[in-house]
């Protein structure tokens, strides 16, 4: 997948938020302040300030005029996918983002589908790669804002569409790959196929994440199941497919109502219970409690960016008042998503060790190298978006 995107560089963190109706209560506060008090509000940044001149989000119909004007409605909230595995929500303002990533929501829409390269952390384990078709924001495994300060060791490095252009034309592949993979394993291979197969099969490296082509066509083959199984686990539904259930007996259900602000978040390994204060959700398989990516639990990491609090005095700070019940939704389905790719694990170790295709091989069959023209984002010649202070450009 040549073409990649680094992760999106927020420069502040308020614009998103775990909660939609908090990202309007800060929007609807700040351009209700004026002067100084709205600047401290704001956050300015060397790429961002209320004076900023910049065109809007591909896809996106928000104003383009300058922040320090802006009196109107909060534009409507975006689900993003901020963090492995932790959906929330963005406010797809260009005027408040530091590095955006225009070409990546210029290729968003229902037909896409993305792979986050995981950062690595030597001797943590986890996968290597995430999928995902929500637009990704690339926020780091850990607790900590992206955007926000030094990146921590861990943060995912490149984001790599499986599409260069929307409506699923034109895969992101190296050219000849499908082909010399069809002829080989002696069956029509799809870019989901390959998709698939990374997912099942990468590793993380310190140089980045390694796949290993094998040669054998039913190991291929069994690749490709495993990580289709993965990738609907991932994507939750999206696309039309299955929501993930646990089977009858093993799904988690809440036995003590979580409490309006849970202080921490324990787990009784024995009796499979996940605490959040007062609260208990059971049962919760070992599977998805142990589950780390980068070195990072995905459940206290999780729990964390919804129970820290804001500086106060800043919109970080405005926040739900209670424990929101679409949270607790949200945490069943994901214990429910942990539980089963930790069960697909072993599977995956299988496939780690085979006879691979050598680089020679695909050199000679014309895979590699690259063009460099596959590694840029292709053009967008018949996409209209508006630019700086309402004028249009032409991509």
């Amino acid at each position: 997948m040549p073409w990649s995107v680094a992760p999106m560089r927020l420069g502040r963190s308020w614009p998103m938020a775990p909660h939609a109706p908090s990202l309007r209560a800060r929007w609807d506060r700040l351009v209700g302040t004026d002067g100084a008090a709205r600047e401290r509000l704001f956050g300015p940044s060397r790429a961002r300030t209320q004076q900023s001149s910049v065109a809007a989000l591909p896809g996106q119909p928000t104003s383009t005029g300058r922040f320090a004007r802006e009196s109107g409605r909060c534009p409507a909230p975006v689900r993003v996918l901020y963090a492995p595995f932790d959906e929330q929500w963005l406010l797809p303002d260009h005027r408040l983002i530091d590095a955006a990533r225009p070409e990546l929501w210029r290729v968003a829409d229902d037909r896409q589908l993305f792979a986050v390269e995981q950062g690595c952390v030597p001797e943590a384990g986890g996968p290597a790669l995430l999928a995902t078709a929500l637009l990704p924001v690339g926020g780091s495994a850990s607790g900590t804002k992206a955007g926000a300060g030094r990146a921590p060791a861990g943060r995912p490095s490149r984001i790599r569409p499986l599409h260069r252009r929307p409506g699923g034309l034109e895969p992101n592949l190296a050219p000849g790959l499908l082909p010399f993979l069809s002829g080989r394993y002696g069956q029509e291979v799809t870019p989901q196929d390959v998709l698939a197969w990374v997912l099942a099969a990468a590793r993380s490296t310190p140089e980045g994440c390694a796949v290993p082509l094998p040669e054998d066509g039913e190991l291929w083959s069994r690749g490709v199941g495993l990580g289709r199984r993965m990738l609907t686990l991932q994507l939750r539904g999206a696309h039309g497919g299955e929501r993930p259930r646990m089977p009858g007996g093993r799904r988690p259900y809440v036995r003590a109502a979580i409490p309006a602000h849970p202080a921490e978040l324990l787990y009784d390994r024995e009796e499979e219970v996940l605490q959040l204060g007062e609260g208990r959700v059971s049962p919760v398989p070992a599977g998805a409690w142990d589950f780390h990516v980068s070195g990072v639990r995905v459940l206290g990491a999780w729990f964390e960016r919804r129970t820290v609090l804001g500086e106060p005095g800043t919109l970080d700070a405005v926040r739900p008042a209670s424990w929101p019940q679409e949270w607790t939704s949200e945490l069943l389905e994901l214990i429910t998503v942990l539980g089963l790719l930790y069960e697909l694990r072993p599977q995956q170790e299988e496939l780690a060790d085979c006879p691979q295709i050598t680089r020679t091989e695909l050199l000679r069959a014309g895979v590699l190298p690259v063009p460099a023209g596959a590694r840029r984002p292709a053009s967008v010649l018949d996409h209209h978006e508006e630019g700086p202070e309402g004028q249009f450009v032409l991509l």
